[in-house]
């Protein structure tokens, strides 16, 4: 964390509620279909337990994807995440309507996103990061751009920055995963 700037570490240490896209993000943005029209995702298993860690650490989390899918309602059920938008095409309307209704300022908003669907609010957001993967003008419109691609490890490595930003790192680790 040393080569990353005091006022994007400010920024991290801020988060209290985390929004992620799906394709590109949670996912490396593949989507497999069967000629029976059944589809499927990889998900990776770190992004999970980060999110699992920074639920312990008290942070909340919520999808914003424009698909639907059956898959990505599964997966955050997993998750426990409740906060469950898909089939959203306006994001920085549905994300202006959540942190209203979750009382959270934009400030303490973390949104994760790789493509341009994402950008508009990506710059809502008090902590806005991408994918190494992502498009050209998101990773632009990001505080944080990981060195990590979409559904192989971009998600756990800003919420391992997040969570060492905030000094939570070490209790964390402890709680979830003690001697």
């Amino acid at each position: 964390m040393e080569q990353i700037d005091a006022a994007m570490l400010q920024r991290a240490a801020r988060v209290r509620l985390v929004l992620l896209d799906v394709d590109g993000v949670l996912t490396d943005g593949s989507i497999h279909m069967t000629s029976g029209g059944e589809e499927s995702r990889c998900f990776f298993v770190r992004d999970g337990l980060g999110i699992r860690m920074g639920q312990e650490a008290g942070l909340q989390f919520g999808i914003v994807s424009g698909r639907g899918s059956a898959v990505v309602a599964r997966r955050a059920e997993e998750l426990r995440i409740h906060e469950l938008h898909q089939r959203v095409h306006r994001k920085a309307e549905r994300v202006r309507e959540i942190v209203e209704r979750l009382s959270v300022p934009v400030e303490q908003l973390c949104f994760i996103g790789d493509d341009l669907i994402d950008v508009p609010a990506m710059r809502l957001a008090g902590f806005a990061a991408a994918p190494a993967d992502a498009a050209p003008e998101t990773r632009q419109a990001a505080h944080y751009v990981a060195e990590r691609a979409g559904g192989r490890g971009a998600v756990r490595e800003v919420l391992d920055l997040v969570l060492k930003a905030s000094g939570k790192w070490d209790e964390v680790l402890e709680r979830c995963f003690p001697a």
